[in-house]
């Protein structure tokens, strides 16, 4: 499986050419360390090494690293809600749930545009169906965020993760939705901002260029001071979501006056 015959040492240089550009680092310098993790992140995405790890049974299409960090923020802050947009084969949800049965309180909340019958049916049947709700809805409509929001209303620690349609305007709308349910000190989590960085892998779509998650985290940060990146959760470098874990300040860490609920933005997402 792995190349024996490679060796290296301090003096090791990693270079890159393509389409006649070259670039030359050392291999264990910290650009070395950046630059081979984002060509792990687009082999693995050329590969789909994320729809590889099952938790507790079920695919959950995420990088191991990911699914890590994930835990360790979930453990910490012991939410009672996890609030996540994109369901797929459920083994997010299966992930999140476990954590709250460890940590004895908390449920998930899953919603997608269509839970499919038989991911539905493993949810179900699952021994930690019990921890689990689902809703199916678009995330951005208002009506399935009105849902969402009665059901979680009244909690100590929220946390929202999205990992539904990942482009720009789509992750815009959520975030500028789904933050209202994110309580002080918790966290907004936008998986998949690393699509900005495979539109150019072989399997790769060219659109993914201009319209990824990473141009709606930047757009919304720009307007909520009350967030932060924070890159304790990305740390591993080899991820999906980068800048994706975004805190929210509690109330004695600013002074910026808070965005209103309901103020309009200058460029209104039309919520579907």
């Amino acid at each position: 499986m792995y190349d024996r015959t490679l060796t290296t040492d301090s003096s090791t240089r990693l270079t890159i050419e393509t389409a006649g550009s070259r670039r030359t680092v050392d291999l264990y310098s910290p650009e070395g360390l950046r630059a081979v993790a984002s060509m792990w992140v687009k082999l693995g995405a050329q590969y789909k090494l994320m729809y590889e790890p099952t938790w507790l049974g079920v695919p959950i299409i995420q990088f191991p690293s990911d699914i890590v960090l994930m835990q360790e923020l979930l453990w910490r802050l012991r939410p009672d809600w996890i609030v996540e947009c994109g369901v797929a084969h459920g083994g997010s949800a299966i992930l999140y749930a476990s954590l709250c049965e460890l940590a004895g309180k908390g449920r998930v909340l899953g919603v997608d545009v269509e839970i499919r019958k038989h991911n539905r049916a493993t949810l179900e049947a699952h021994p930690l169906a019990h921890r689990i709700e689902l809703i199916e809805g678009s995330s951005t409509a208002q009506d399935t965020f009105e849902r969402v929001r009665r059901r979680v209303a009244g909690s100590g620690c929220v946390v929202v993760v999205l990992d539904s349609n990942h482009s720009t305007e789509h992750v815009l709308a959520e975030l500028r939705l789904y933050e209202q349910l994110v309580t002080p000190g918790s966290y907004l989590v936008v998986m998949d901002g690393a699509q900005a960085d495979v539109w150019d892998i072989p399997r790769g779509q060219r659109e993914w260029r201009l319209s990824h998650p990473l141009e709606a985290i930047e757009r919304f940060l720009a307007a909520h001071p009350e967030y932060e990146d924070d890159p304790h959760y990305t740390r591993l470098h080899v991820t999906c979501c980068p800048h994706g874990f975004l805190r929210k300040k509690r109330r004695d860490e600013w002074s910026a006056p808070l965005v209103a609920e309901h103020q309009p933005y200058p460029e209104e997402v039309a919520i579907r």
